[in-house]
């Protein structure tokens, strides 16, 4: 395992068209001083995931991951929620033609993919939580590197009030960031969890005003996005691996990491400005 993630050292150049060349349906990209603002865009049923909102947010990761003037991502919602999670008034569209619903193929093919991307992204992810994250939208906040939560935003794993089961990687995510017992206690009860409960547990890293989100989230984005960014890249990777992996593994993936970091002009940077007792200006990927 993390030997994959060495041999997988984000690439230092991307692609020339970036997310400002996107036209997507229901999500919405802007790209403003290094970083990309992905907001999911259906306020009308609160965000709630259909088969081409995890289309369009898996295609706005994808560019904004190779765009090389994007070096930090935040995802929000528009309007009053972050997701409601799963469409269930669209039903139709995982109609089996036996009669039945067809969840799984949905799940394996865009809604996990979607998710999947925001963690194993090589560039930090920020959510910016902004109302209700439900069931798969809670999924998708969890995912993300560092969450920002407006005061009146909750979380909330609703689906077994539908008597359904955790997914979109929900029954993976959970635990890492609060403990097994608390998040037992959410999945089993389908709980409301407001921000400021949300942040004791160590499930958000920062709670603020509703009017002052925008700019939380921003000064997170812009601080990462003026960071070594391969430096942050290879860290994400050894974060999010080390619970699944053995310590011996663990502690020679981080010497290995930072032999490939130590070659990059950032690292020399950061030495030299150190020397010369100035600010660092980092170039990135």
């Amino acid at each position: 395992m993390f030997a994959q993630i060495i041999a997988s050292a984000p690439p230092r150049r991307g692609i020339v068209d970036g997310v400002t060349a996107l036209n997507l349906e229901t999500v919405n990209c802007e790209r403003t001083a290094g970083v990309a603002w992905v907001t999911l865009n259906r306020p009308d049923a609160l965000n709630a995931w259909i088969r081409q909102l995890g289309i369009d947010l898996q295609a706005a990761l994808d560019t904004a991951a190779d765009d090389p003037d994007v070096r930090a991502i935040v995802l929000t919602g528009a309007g009053r929620a972050f997701s409601s999670g799963a469409d269930l008034k669209a039903g139709g569209e995982l109609q089996k033609e036996s009669g039945g619903f067809d969840v799984l193929t949905p799940l394996r093919e865009v809604y996990n993919p979607a998710i999947l991307r925001v963690r194993t992204m090589p560039k930090p992810v920020i959510a910016a939580v902004n109302g209700p994250a439900v069931g798969i939208g809670c999924s998708l906040a969890l995912a993300a590197d560092l969450v920002v939560a407006a005061e009146d935003a909750s979380f909330v794993e609703v689906f077994v009030r539908r008597g359904l089961v955790i997914d979109g990687g929900g029954a993976y995510l959970l635990p890492r960031r609060m403990g097994m017992q608390k998040a037992k206690e959410l999945a089993f009860f389908g709980d409301k969890l407001p921000a400021a409960e949300a942040l004791a547990l160590g499930l958000v890293n920062r709670v603020v005003p509703a009017a002052e989100l925008g700019a939380a989230a921003d000064e997170f984005a812009r601080r990462l996005a003026a960071g070594p960014t391969t430096a942050i890249s290879l860290t994400k990777r050894l974060l999010n691996a080390s619970p699944d992996g053995d310590r011996a593994a663990a502690f020679l993936a981080e010497a290995m990491a930072q032999e490939i970091q130590s070659t990059a002009e950032d690292s020399r940077e950061g030495v030299r400005s150190f020397v010369e007792r100035r600010p660092p200006e980092f170039r990135g990927f």
